[in-house]
């Protein structure tokens, strides 16, 4: 994306807004809600028009993750015999997060209530074809949106993909999630040992994440969050659908915000996968395709 060229998609259906810019990794910049008592709320942390114009991936509200989340172990991993490397994307010494967040994006359609964002990736390092898509819609009670990549390619395509979105993180916020698994990790968010959630970062009966900070995945998660900001009297129910059956938490030391990331594989899935059947690493043949729904659902409390 070119400093300063900004093309942003805005959507509105009663008391919703929501702001696309396409061009930036296909991400959201806003997703506002017009509470009957306090006005516009951010659902999500607002991206600025600074960060906008610069092209600060970073500072979006959400990005898709595609075609995996998390890290990947130095870019690097084997499937079916052939050796894949990626070159590495961030000041890290593992590939974060896909490339489909460091891609522009194209809209293909919209409607005042509804647009679909694409990325039609060519084989290059990720040695595979495939077209991805977002659908979102609003509706008259909240967000929809809807992932479906397929493989174009003639071989299978391991897979994996989600959201990654950033959420206020305010003194009273609470995350509410039932999950059953977690991955410890080490100094490089890297996955160690797998067992269950510990009490003091288990959002299983409401995680103040104020007073938290952690970068881990979840799992066995159910497929519902729900986020609390009380002295907004605001609450926000994320449910998501399909093989998204993992829910990555990272609440950075001294940021406002935090995110709770709806996503299908766990960190390093390619290369555990070669030692477990529970990676969420998915393998979608050539002309298939894979998909999924999350839905952000706001309501006014009080």
């Amino acid at each position: 994306m070119s400093a300063g060229i900004v093309e942003i998609v805005r959507l509105a259906r009663d008391n919703l807004a929501l702001e696309l810019c396409p061009v930036l990794g296909g991400s959201i910049a806003k997703f506002r809600f017009n509470h009957p008592a306090g006005g516009m709320i951010d659902l999500l942390r607002p991206t600025s028009a600074a960060s906008l114009a610069k092209g600060d991936i970073e500072a979006v509200a959400c990005f898709p993750l595609t075609p995996f989340s998390n890290r990947l172990r130095q870019g690097r991993f084997t499937f079916e015999g052939r050796e894949i490397a990626l070159p590495l994307n961030t000041s890290g010494p593992h590939v974060e997060h896909g490339h489909g967040w460091q891609n522009p994006w194209q809209a293909i359609d919209a409607t005042p209530e509804s647009a679909v964002l694409r990325l039609a990736h060519k084989s290059d390092a990720w040695p595979f074809d495939y077209v991805m898509e977002q659908r979102f819609h609003l509706g008259a009670d909240g967000l929809e949106i809807e992932l479906i990549t397929r493989n174009e390619s003639n071989m299978p395509m391991p897979y994996g993909f989600g959201l990654h979105p950033y959420f206020p993180r305010t003194p009273e916020c609470r995350l509410t999630a039932a999950v059953s698994g977690f991955w410890e990790t080490d100094a490089e968010v890297m996955p160690l040992h797998h067992t269950t959630p510990p009490a003091a970062l288990d959002p299983a009966k409401g995680l103040p994440v104020a007073d938290r900070v952690m970068d881990n995945a979840f799992t066995s998660w159910q497929r519902r969050a729900v986020i609390d900001w009380p002295e907004r009297a605001t609450r926000l129910a994320m449910t998501a659908t399909g093989p998204l059956g993992v829910l990555v938490v990272y609440i950075p030391p001294g940021e406002n915000y935090f995110c709770a990331e709806p996503v299908s594989n766990i960190t390093d899935a390619f290369n555990l996968a070669h030692e477990r059947s529970d990676t969420g690493m998915q393998i979608v043949g050539p002309g298939a395709s894979v998909s999924a729904r999350v839905t952000l659902r706001p309501e006014a409390l009080g």
